[in-house]
């Protein structure tokens, strides 16, 4: 009798332990399944230069993922209608349809972004599901709009797979880009630039107009560039085959990779990073492509381009050929050079 309570204890101990080893292994499941979602590239890809996780509270030009995951989520909201409602606003954003009306007052309505719907339905699926990462300052911002004070909060919204989002940001934020593959680290390098002109720019939109902005870009764009090469240790440059100024001419390798990107943008196809490698040097080339705010000074002249916005640009730049475009069509690409 006693021999059989030791063997039913010891019986207990093991399946206690096994049990424990399978939570911890479909805990690193979840975790790999999230990292492999096709969502989590394409949000950081097309969303993080307006919704970035790291910019501070204060120094933003639009609200972060989260903080949409958490107007749009609910708890009587299925998958199948985020994604919907997700693909609604991005076709028509207007401020009459918003949900986050402190976002649209304080950054006005986002420009339209035509991205294919298959994007939109990928980064839905990925930030219904998965936690996503949030800013240090979100998760106090969010208690006190929502009145809940001091109290506790997860600040995940609604997903099946629960985590640390301030921890997955670190995580992000420390990730060495010089381990990426060289198709991701070129593009990390275009994004984090492309994020930075965007802030600045959309920021002098915002406060100051469209002339203001035409000056910014005349006169800091380059410099902003330049930092970020520096800080990248890499060559960043933007170039197109209809430059606005001159000096971003493309050359004729670029030239083909431009009509490459057109061609996939007309089809809808998500563009993917080109990459060359030659000797001791890797070369990555990704498109550039315009929304609606872009329209304001590279749309068609005197319909999108206002009159005291085009007699500006012929004044800064006199061979400008950078106008004429509509909505989502390549106006360039990013082309960035790197040691191997």
């Amino acid at each position: 009798m006693k021999n059989l309570i030791i063997l039913s204890i010891f019986s207990i101990f093991i399946w206690s332990c096994n049990n424990s080893n399978k939570k911890e292994f479909s805990a690193f499941e979840k975790q790999m399944q999230a990292k492999k979602h096709p969502g989590k590239k394409l949000m950081e890809t097309n969303c993080y230069t307006c919704h970035s996780p790291t910019a501070s509270q204060e120094d933003r030009i639009g609200p972060p993922m989260i903080a949409i995951k958490k107007h749009y989520i609910k708890d009587n909201i299925t998958k199948e209608q985020f994604i919907t409602q997700m693909q609604t606003w991005i076709k028509n954003p207007n401020a009459e349809d918003a949900k986050m009306y402190g976002a649209v007052k304080r950054f006005g309505v986002m420009p339209k972004q035509p991205f294919p719907e298959e994007t939109i339905k990928q980064i839905a699926d990925y930030m219904y599901d998965f936690d996503i990462a949030q800013p240090k300052w979100f998760e106090k911002h969010y208690n006190e709009e929502m009145g809940l004070g001091k109290g506790k909060h997860n600040g995940q919204g609604k997903g099946k797979y629960k985590g640390n989002g301030q921890a997955q940001q670190k995580q992000q934020a420390e990730t060495n880009l010089k381990d990426l593959p060289y198709d991701e680290r070129g593009l990390k390098y275009a994004l984090t630039t492309k994020a930075v002109l965007g802030k600045n720019l959309m920021g002098t939109i915002q406060k100051r107009g469209t002339l203001e902005a035409l000056a910014f870009c005349n006169e800091k764009a380059y410099p902003l560039t330049d930092s970020m090469s520096v800080v990248h240790n890499a060559t960043i440059k933007r170039v197109s085959d209809k430059p606005r100024n001159q000096n971003n001419q493309a050359n004729d390798k670029e030239l083909v990779y431009i009509n490459s990107f057109k061609k996939d943008i007309k089809n809808s196809i998500e563009p993917k990073p080109i990459v060359d490698q030659l000797e001791n040097k890797v070369h990555v080339y990704y498109p550039i492509t315009t929304n609606a705010m872009c329209l304001q000074c590279h749309g068609k002249p005197n319909q999108d381009i206002h009159k005291p916005t085009l007699s500006k640009l012929t004044s800064l730049y006199p061979q400008d050929k950078a106008t004429g475009y509509n909505i989502n069509q390549v106006r360039g690409i990013w082309s960035i050079t790197f040691d191997k």
